[in-house]
């Protein structure tokens, strides 16, 4: 089975004031750590979606090894990410993963991908959480996505046989607000 991995990273950061991608993290940007991260699961397609700050986020972020998506309709929310990707993905599954969310661990991504279900999911000490992956078989529901929460709609629709991959740690931090961040930048988990 072939993998992508679909960074979603097109958003405009409202609740924090400035570009989340940006942020300064390890050296770099937050969007580059994550990036790293995804390069680092061997995915056979490796894309990122952009939208707000997408000019400013090309000229800092090393985005070599990816396809670029431009979302026009970042503003309506992840769903819009993944609608305009889905058609771009060549390989047989999609893993999700939330642009300003780098502390995902590769290893789980790869336990994501040995799953036979439609969709997988990670279930964490404190709940189910990103990655998630979706194969082929979901890919014309996933091409019709609104909204922010449409994916999780997604999970729970009872449409597709979801596999819960068990975590034995918290969620790692995604940053939407000031707060998330600090909390990331001293080595908290969620």
């Amino acid at each position: 089975m072939t993998v992508a991995g679909l960074v979603l990273a097109a958003g405009r950061s409202l609740r924090l004031g400035e570009a989340k991608q940006l942020l300064p993290y390890r050296g770099r940007t937050l969007l580059d750590a994550t990036l790293d991260m995804a390069r680092a699961c061997g995915f056979d397609q490796l894309m990122v979606t952009l939208g707000g700050s997408a000019a400013e986020v090309r000229s800092w972020v090393d985005l070599s090894g990816c396809t670029v998506v431009d979302n026009p309709d970042f503003s309506d929310g992840c769903g819009s990410s993944i609608r305009m990707a889905v058609p771009r993905v060549t390989a047989d599954a999609v893993v999700l993963l939330l642009g300003d969310q780098p502390g995902i661990d590769p290893g789980d991504v790869r336990r994501l991908c040995e799953t036979r279900t439609e969709i997988a999911v990670c279930r964490y000490a404190d709940g189910l959480g990103h990655p998630f992956l979706f194969r082929r078989a979901t890919f014309g529901v996933l091409a019709t996505l609104h909204g922010d929460k449409a994916v999780w709609k997604v999970l729970h629709s009872g449409a597709f046989e979801v596999t819960q991959v068990p975590v034995a740690r918290d969620t790692p931090i995604d940053v939407d607000t000031r707060a998330d961040y600090r909390r990331l930048l001293a080595g908290e988990r969620r």
